[in-house]
Formats: C-alpha cells, structure tokens, sequence
C-alpha cells in the first residue's frame, strides 16, 4: 500500500534548504561561470544568435529547453547585478552575482523536493514505529533530500543537477502510481533540458512499451503481441514530438539545428577529459597508460607521448598502445550494453514497475529490496568518492569529507536497520575498507611527495582507477539482478 507522507518531510525539506545556504561562498568551480555567462547569452542576444556566441570559452551547449530556462532566470537576475548578464570574455563574480546564482540552485530544488515526496508516497511498509530508521519512506527521504553527491557538484562545484535530477524522480513516480502519459511527458522535457539523460531513454521507451502500449499478456507471463494499442503509441509520440518541437522547433525552424547538435554533442572533449569519471573508459585509458609506460621501459616504444587526456582542454586525443575509441564504437559499445536487457524486459515475463527502477535509481530499490540496498552501499560510497577531485580546494576538504561519513553513516545504518547485518559480502567490504586509505594517499600523502611534481595527474588516476572497479562491478551485478528478474520476485 502507498504509505502516507507525515509531518517530518516538511522539516527534512526546510533543513536541507538551510544547510545548503552554508555553502553560498565555498569554492566555486568553472561552472559557475559557465552558467553566468549563459544567462548573458540568452538575455542580451536574439535566440538565432544563441548557439553561435563564442566571445567565452564557455559556449551553451546544453538543450534549447535549457536555454529558455536560463533567459527566464536572467531576467530576475538583471535586477541583483545589470553586470552579470552582459557577455564579456572574463569571469564575472560580484557578490549579488554569487548570492543570486547559489539562490536559483537552492530555489530550483523544489522540483527535486516535490519528486522525493511523490517517491516516498509510493514506497510501500507494512507496519508503523517509532524508530524513523525502520520506516521506509523516511530512509528514502533522508538519502535522497541529504544525497552527498548532489551536495557538492551542485552546491559546492556548482551545477544544476538537484532541478533535473527532480524531473527524473517526479516521472519515476508517476509511472509508479500508473500515469504513464505524465511520466513520459516529465522524461521528455528532462531530455530536452539535459541531453545526457539520452542513456536511460531506452530502458524508458522499452518500459512504456510494455506497460502502457501493450495491455495484456500470455498466461505465463510471457509478452501479447496482439494487445499492442497503436493509439496509446500515438499519445506518447505526440507527447515526444510536442515537446521537442516546444524546444527545438525555433532552431529548426532557422535552420540552426547542425549548429545546435554540434554543441551538444562536442565529440572533440574525448572519453575522458580533465575529470576522469570512474567508468570503464577511464580503466581502458589508465591500461593504455601502464601498457605505454611499459613499453617506454622495455624500449618498444620509440618516445613518451603528450598526456593530452589528462591536460584539462577540450581537443581529441589517441590513445599509445590500445587502439583509440571513436564516438561511433562508444555508441556501438553502449547499445550493446543495453540491448541485453532491454529485449528481456520486452519479451520476457513481465516485471513489476519497481523493477524498472534499477536502470535509474538505486535509492527507491534500496529501501525495499535486500539486494538492491547491497548493491546501494557499494555504488553511493564508491561514487561519492570519486566525486572528491572536484573539490581540491584546501578549505573545502574537511566539509566534503564530514558531508560524506554523515551520508555514509545514515545509510549503512539505517538499510541494515530495514534488511539487517550482511548486506555486503567479505571482499565488497574489504574494497570500501580500502577507500580511507586511497583517501589519505591521495589527498595528503602524494601531494606532498616528490611525485607530485613528476606525476601530477597521479592522484586523480588512482581514485578514478579504483573507484572505475567498484562502479563497473555494480553494474555487472545490476545488470544480472535485472536479468533474473522475474514475475514473482518478492521484496525482502
């Protein structure tokens, strides 16, 4: 049964806003100047001038969608600094710059609240107590309204994920109370604002498929063919196409849309760039730098190459050893990825809803599900972790470390509250052991050594390396939880 959202959302909500307000004048990345110089472009040029404008670095590169979304904030923005929204080359950071554009992060989490609450209402617990950390919705509302990664990329580093991120959540939670046509009209504005959600669009268009446009099944389970609605496919495709056209439709119309791909789609920043996000890519580049510094060694190789990956520029690089990765075999690669999974959960038995989660989001999974809380801790520590590159500055480092064990902490104890001891087998827990001590190596050790001079990139490969382990082998595990999935599964 959905379970009633009670009192204390709404002090977890105004809690976290207060919280977020602390971080107004910590460290502030590129992004913010990123996102400053977006609001000019969209509030001193006409829209056919948008995707053109290179007087910065930081050129738009995000959706159109996205792009109305900054000239609607512009136009408060002009009232706090009449500086902030005029294009210039240089950075720009008064300090009512600094207080409005940390305030529209802070405000645009709304969204995000909103989604968590509809989430938390769809969670279901079979029994009420007095001890919060036995009460699922709770749990849920504390991992996602406290998340730790959300916290520093957008509130620190600076970004806007929490807003998009509350789009996701919110169509999540309309698919699972079945309003399907709400839910794909929320996905389909968060691709039109952030086009790096195109990966969890097959796993959206295969479950539409089969829960909304096919409407009966076989006796055992098994996909009818012949119960598909071409009407209800017709629904979700005008819902697609309305809002890409709301979005796309001036640029198409001007004959801009090669100039708009070529932004969002900037092939050139390569698989890695000056972050190196813990994924398999950047295993595949850390190889090829061992097997080029082995070569260098046994004098198979004739010179040391430029370590362009690691130089921070957007431009292409090649790999020494292995063979360079073209955008064309990562798409070959991804959708070879997906399509395993995909074509089951088509024409296997049906699955519950909630299992369609796991493709975009651990935390509702792990608050109901045994495994899924396992699989949980591994992925949340490790990839939180790997977010700590991004906060180098000296004064941030004890807040994103305290921010991180409180995170941590909650969510050990409260799931092994919900499920019980043992959610980790020996060797999960002997690889988030090790996590402390890659931590003070990399954030005290190396730097102060003679190596930081030699190898400066040292410490980000390292944590990118390991850290790549630990997200790659929670998504193997993942990817056979999904595939065994089957009608009957039951909830721990």
């Amino acid at each position: 049964m959905a379970a009633a959202v009670e009192g204390w959302f709404v002090a977890l909500a105004v809690g976290v806003s207060l919280l977020k307000c602390l971080f107004i004048n910590a460290y502030r990345s590129t992004d913010f100047e990123v996102h400053r110089n977006w609001l000019a472009i969209t509030h001193s040029l006409p829209v056919s001038r948008w995707y053109y404008e290179n007087t910065s670095d930081w050129t738009l590169d995000y959706p159109p969608l996205f792009a109305w979304f900054e000239l609607a904030l512009s136009h408060v923005g002009r009232h706090f600094d009449p500086e902030m929204v005029k294009i210039q080359r240089a950075a720009y950071e008064s300090q009512s710059t600094v207080l409005f554009q940390r305030l529209t992060v802070i405000f645009t989490d709304l969204v995000y609240v909103l989604a968590t609450r509809e989430c938390c209402r769809c969670v279901s617990h079979l029994k009420s107590s007095k001890d919060v950390l036995t009460r699922p919705p709770f749990v849920l509302a504390v991992l996602l309204l406290f998340n730790f990664g959300l916290f520093i990329v957008d509130h620190i580093h600076f970004q806007y994920n929490g807003f998009l991120m509350g789009f996701l959540l919110l169509s999540l939670a309309k698919h699972l109370q079945s309003k399907h046509l709400q839910g794909a009209l929320l996905f389909a504005l968060l691709l039109n604002l952030k086009h790096i959600f195109l990966y969890v669009a097959p796993a959206y268009g295969v479950f539409l498929l089969r829960s909304y446009c096919f409407s009966e099944d076989h006796p055992d389970g098994s996909l009818n063919w012949r119960s598909f609605s071409l009407l209800r496919l017709s629904a979700l495709g005008s819902i697609v196409v309305s809002v890409t056209a709301l979005s796309f439709g001036p640029f198409i119309a001007m004959g801009q849309l090669p100039q708009v791909l070529s932004r969002l789609f900037p092939f050139k920043r390569g698989l890695c760039h000056a972050y190196w996000a813990p994924n398999a890519w950047a295993l595949y580049t850390a190889a090829d730098k061992g097997l080029t510094a082995l070569g260098l060694r046994l004098r198979l190789l004739d010179s040391s190459p430029r370590a362009s990956m690691t130089g921070g520029l957007v431009q292409e690089f090649h790999h020494t050893v292995l063979p360079s990765v073209s955008p064309a075999v990562t798409l070959i690669c991804t959708a070879l990825a997906l399509l395993r999974s995909q074509r089951s959960s088509l024409v296997g038995p049906r699955r519950e809803e909630r299992s369609q989660a796991r493709l975009a989001l651990m935390s509702l999974l792990a608050v109901q599900s045994r495994e899924d809380a396992g699989i949980f801790l591994l992925l949340a520590t490790t990839g939180h972790y790997s977010l700590f590159p991004l906060i180098f500055t000296a004064a941030e480092f004890p807040l994103k470390l305290l921010l991180m064990l409180l995170f941590s902490v909650f969510s050990f104890s409260a799931l092994h509250k919900l499920h019980g001891p043992g959610l980790l087998s020996l060797p999960e827990r002997c690889f988030l052991l090790l996590l402390p001590l890659l931590c003070v190596s990399c954030e005290l050790l190396l730097p102060l050594s003679s190596l930081s001079s030699r190898l400066p990139f040292l410490p980000l490969l390292l944590t990118s390396v390991y850290c790549s382990l630990g997200v790659t082998y929670c998504f193997i595990r993942l990817y056979r939880t999904l595939l065994r999935t089957g009608p009957k599964d039951k909830q721990s």
